[in-house]
């Protein structure tokens, strides 16, 4: 009888728990105004988000968008110097966010932080102009000219202007705009492929207004005065930023953290040695030697977050190529583009508006693919599995690459022409410039398709308190596919003494260059078709794994385990009364 007893008590306590808990009243949402009230500073907030993200894409792109004709036309750089210098200012400017991150978590306030990288931003993009503004055609009065910067003093100013801004953005994108600040922990699959599909749809008609406008003022009617807009679209930010009072900083949970990852990452492999030399292994994962069961320095929880943030991994891996060939937009496609012939009907079209063909598919694709997804599957189902459209869309890419590589040959058969870029002359192809549209077609198919899939697998598939560094996981292995892009251009060009990365296109073999990658993200797509069946089922995997081993999941199993072993004494007719006592 008193194990009875004591089993009644603990049946109560547990009842009175789960009662208590359903019962507690959620913060927030007492009454009716104060949830309007919270759902409208929420909205306010989102808006005011999105407003800083769109105003900070508008300053990047506006200095993306012609780098590589400023660099060879004003500088006097080759052709693969420009498209490194602009491939690595987009890596940069991909991969600070992640420091600028941990620099807010570890070591600055994030107040502070986001004031720092604000003046960092301002001036990137007030000293740009600096670099680009003609000083001689500035009068002090009818005999008095100011004098201009020299070649080395220009570069040590645009490299320095470059290096700020790309600081600036990267607090703006990990202070200011981060994913997590759109509330999205309650989305299912479903509204989340949604609202990436949508968030990357407005950021691409942002770029496409920045491609039209921006590079035809840089590039025909004031193209100095083309850096100033970055500087105005700055000024917009920081007057967005102090409209919300500091409202919209971003405060992420400090339950998990870069700096948790890599320690648990180092702790398991620092396990694994010591193991390997002194004992036998007896755990079926090699990131569990960081637990502490197994002498590690982290708990259970943080280990299995880690683990679940592996296995995407793979998948990152695979983004590295695909991102190389989407970096032939501003590098290999733009120098193209300005080797061919931009007049039509008389009219100079700027070299940067040939993007905008390759965004053109994406802002059609996105809403047909929405309408889609509605009217073919409900809202519990999630359509087709992501995987499916990152392995056609990274199948496009290649297929575009190579396609620049056949047009490329069609290109040198026309006869040079004389055109006029930027007050210079040059030599280029009389094909007209939309015999290249197939090629930025694809890539831009190719986008619309892989890039808010990918965001999807990365933010839904990995535990709530961690899907913040699994996008700052994600966004460094897209960074470090640009640095890999600038290393193939490096490497093509002195491997072949220029001949495969030429400064004069009609007299090299840029088209190689092209087959190359096409070769390599052919055999990538292939590569990641093999263990994209990991990511069909990983979110059950990780619902029925990942959950079921944390204490307190553990431990309620316990209690139910508890509960049905005492309900089968109670029940069962083969025990005596005192046996059931």
């Amino acid at each position: 009888m008193p194990c009875a007893d004591r089993r009644d008590m603990r049946e109560k306590q547990l009842l009175n728990h789960t009662a208590d808990k359903e019962q507690r009243p959620l913060p927030g949402r007492s009454n009716h105004a104060g949830n309007l009230s919270q759902s409208e500073k929420k909205l306010q907030e989102a808006i005011c988000v999105l407003l800083v993200e769109l105003c900070e894409r508008f300053t990047f792109f506006g200095i993306v968008c012609n780098m590589i004709l400023f660099c060879t036309v004003k500088l006097g750089y080759h052709n693969y110097q420009a498209a490194i210098v602009n491939m690595c200012f987009v890596g940069t400017s991909m991969l600070t966010p992640v420091l600028v991150g941990w620099l807010a978590e570890c070591l600055v306030g994030r107040i502070k932080l986001v004031c720092i990288c604000m003046f960092l931003h301002f001036l990137g993009t007030a000293l740009l102009p600096v670099v680009a503004f003609p000083f001689e055609d500035i009068y002090i009065d009818r005999r008095h000219i100011l004098h201009t910067l020299t070649k080395r003093e220009q570069k040590i100013v645009f490299y320095f202007a470059l290096l700020t801004a790309s600081l600036g953005i990267g607090g703006i994108r990990a202070i200011v705009c981060p994913l997590s600040a759109y509330n999205l922990e309650d989305c299912g699959p479903k509204e989340l492929l949604s609202f990436f599909n949508w968030f990357y749809w407005l950021i691409n008609l942002n770029s496409a207004v920045v491609f039209v406008s921006i590079s035809y003022i840089q590039q025909s009617v004031a193209r100095n005065l083309g850096f100033l807009i970055p500087f105005v679209s700055v000024l917009m930010a920081m007057i967005t930023i102090h409209m919300v009072r500091g409202e919209m900083i971003y405060k992420p949970k400090t339950d998990s953290s870069l700096l948790t990852t890599f320690g648990v990452i180092a702790s398991a492999l620092k396990m694994c040695c010591m193991r390997y030399h002194y004992f036998s292994g007896g755990v079926t994962n090699w990131l569990d030697h960081a637990k502490e069961n197994y002498g590690g320095q982290y708990s259970e929880t943080q280990v299995e977050s880690i683990k679940s943030l592996a296995r995407l991994f793979p998948l990152f891996a695979f983004q590295i190529l695909y991102r190389t060939c989407i970096m032939q937009i501003p590098s290999g496609y733009y120098l193209q583009t300005m080797n061919s012939n931009l007049n039509f009907s008389g009219f100079v079209l700027p070299v940067a508006a040939m993007n905008v063909i390759s965004i053109v598919p994406l802002l059609i694709l996105v809403p047909i693919l929405e309408c889609i997804n509605s009217c073919l599957f409900s809202s519990k189902d999630t359509g087709h599995s992501p995987t499916i459209y990152v392995a056609v869309g990274q199948l496009s890419a290649a297929l575009s690459v190579m396609i620049a590589g056949f047009s490329e040959i069609h290109r040198k058969h026309f006869p040079q022409v004389e055109q006029t870029l930027s007050e210079e002359v040059l030599l280029v192809s009389s094909m007209p410039c939309f015999h290249l549209a197939p090629q930025y077609i694809l890539l831009g198919v190719a986008e619309a398709l892989v890039t808010p899939s990918c965001s999807l697998l990365s933010f839904r598939l990995v535990p709530e308190r961690i899907r913040g560094i699994s996008m700052h996981f994600l966004t460094l292995f897209n960074g470090a596919g640009c640095f890999m892009g600038a290393f193939f251009v490096q490497t093509a060009h002195a491997g072949t003494q220029g001949n495969w990365f030429p400064h004069l296109l009609h007299e090299g073999k840029l088209e190689r260059f092209f087959f190359f990658l096409a070769s390599l993200m052919t055999v990538n797509t292939l590569g990641f078709w093999t263990i994209a069946h990991r990511y069909d089922n990983l979110n059950q995997e990780y619902t029925n794994e990942f959950r079921g081993s944390l204490p307190e999941e553990k431990l309620l199993k316990h209690e139910k385990a508890i509960k049905h072993y005492g309900s089968v004494l109670e029940s069962s007719p083969i025990l005596s009364p005192m046996e059931k006592t």
